[in-house]
């Protein structure tokens, strides 16, 4: 079993930025896709970016050229790097793990195995 614990949300003005990281542990040894999701209320969740075992990364159209995911396999934290952010990104971010590649799980929260608690973004 794996735990995911989010951090590094918070409030901030439009164009602003904030990190967000996700401390994995339990068992973690092994591949696993790694992503963020956003979820604003009465929305369903959405994909925000994904990175595979060996660093590859995808993005949502709407997160690409200001967000960067990342992680650091001797902490086993994943990090989400938002820069000029606006207030549609306003949400509750989600980390996520799914055992093995990424391949074709974008965008698809019920391909993920474990999830943090969140951590909420908001941009005014």
């Amino acid at each position: 079993h794996v735990q995911l614990v989010e951090s590094g949300g918070g409030s901030v003005q439009a164009g602003g930025s904030l990190r967000l990281s996700c401390s994995a542990s339990g068992h973690v040894g092994g591949s696993y896709c790694m992503a963020w999701f956003r979820q604003v209320p009465g929305n369903e969740r959405e994909g925000v970016a994904s990175i595979d075992a060996e660093g590859r990364t995808t993005y949502a159209n709407s997160a690409k050229g200001r967000f960067t995911i990342s992680k650091d396999n001797a902490r086993n934290t994943l990090y989400l790097e938002m820069n000029s952010l606006k207030p549609e990104d306003t949400a509750m971010y989600y980390c996520a793990a799914a055992r093995g590649d990424c391949y074709l799980r974008f965008n698809l929260p019920a391909e993920y195995n474990y999830w943090g608690q969140g951590t909420q973004v908001t941009v005014s």
